[in-house]
């Protein structure tokens, strides 16, 4: 199998237990108005334009593509740049090339950390991600961070094969969650409450977007749903301001639905009243 990833970052310490290798998967089936990864929710290459060094030439623009308002940089765009701003996001790997290059690092990936797919949405790309996970069974620990929109033989696949998972949890209300994201949560819902009765090792995360997930009603919609599946713990990631700069690179831009300007609400008040356990990261 041949999978696409955009970047693989080592030494990683956020991304699942101990010290860990991270593959970003290319392709995302949600559109989180406040996505910190741009760069991973299209499956396609796409080229990234520096923007720091333009000598504003615009050599680039003679070959860019025009769509939808925004400048669309091409192969040839990539060539064109004098100062070599421009380069391709995006690179295809056979799956066991990517095992033999994850495994140089085991003796220090083995002392409690491995490897973690994200992205994007790894299981996007589910059968490539099933036979890294089969190559690695036994060799390195193996986690998976999934917003879990994926059918449930996927996911209960992906149970069989990983050993940790990191599951966001953005919006417990469906009608909330197409609204922000692009797509309804039964289906990801279900995945979850089905990772909780797993026992697989998990946890729980939640981006805390203002006025979007980190709402006293959407914090308390996720405290029932953790107390109802015998969860006593949550990570909250508090929204960063600087996730913008990234549309820029790619062309596009950075017009997020919500108040960017009011200060995001941990509220752990509110899950500690459930008897849960947070932790900021």
């Amino acid at each position: 199998m041949t999978g696409r990833f955009f970047s693989i970052e080592e030494f990683s310490v956020y991304d699942g237990p101990g010290i860990r290798t991270t593959v970003f998967l290319k392709g995302c089936p949600l559109r989180c108005t406040w996505c910190h990864n741009p760069e991973g929710q299209s499956s396609a290459f796409e080229a990234v334009r520096s923007p720091n060094g333009c000598i504003s030439c615009k050599s680039c623009e003679r070959y860019a593509k025009h769509s939808d308002g925004r400048l669309i940089y091409t192969e040839q765009s990539i060539n064109a740049c004098p100062v070599g701003l421009l380069r391709v996001c995006g690179e295809d790997i056979e799956a066991d090339g990517l095992c033999r290059r994850l495994l140089k690092n085991a003796r220090i990936l083995k002392n409690g950390g491995g490897v973690t797919f994200s992205g994007g949405e790894p299981l996007l790309q589910s059968e490539f991600v099933f036979e890294c996970l089969s190559l690695l069974r036994g060799e390195l620990h193996t986690a998976l961070q999934t917003c879990g929109y994926c059918s449930p033989d996927v996911f209960s696949r992906a149970l069989s094969l990983c050993d940790y998972f990191l599951f966001d949890l953005k919006l417990i209300d469906s009608d909330g969650h197409k609204r922000y994201t692009g797509v309804p949560n039964e289906r990801i819902l279900e995945n979850f409450r089905a990772l909780a009765k797993s026992g697989v090792s998990f946890s729980t995360r939640m981006p805390l977007i203002p006025t979007v997930t980190d709402t006293e009603h959407n914090l308390r919609a996720a405290a029932e749903l953790l107390k109802e599946c015998g969860i006593d713990y949550i990570e909250l990631l508090p929204y960063n301001r600087m996730a913008g700069g990234k549309y820029a690179m790619l062309g596009r831009r950075y017009s997020p639905e919500f108040d960017e300007a009011v200060p995001c609400q941990a509220r752990e008040d509110i899950f500690e009243s459930f008897g849960i356990k947070t932790k900021i990261l």
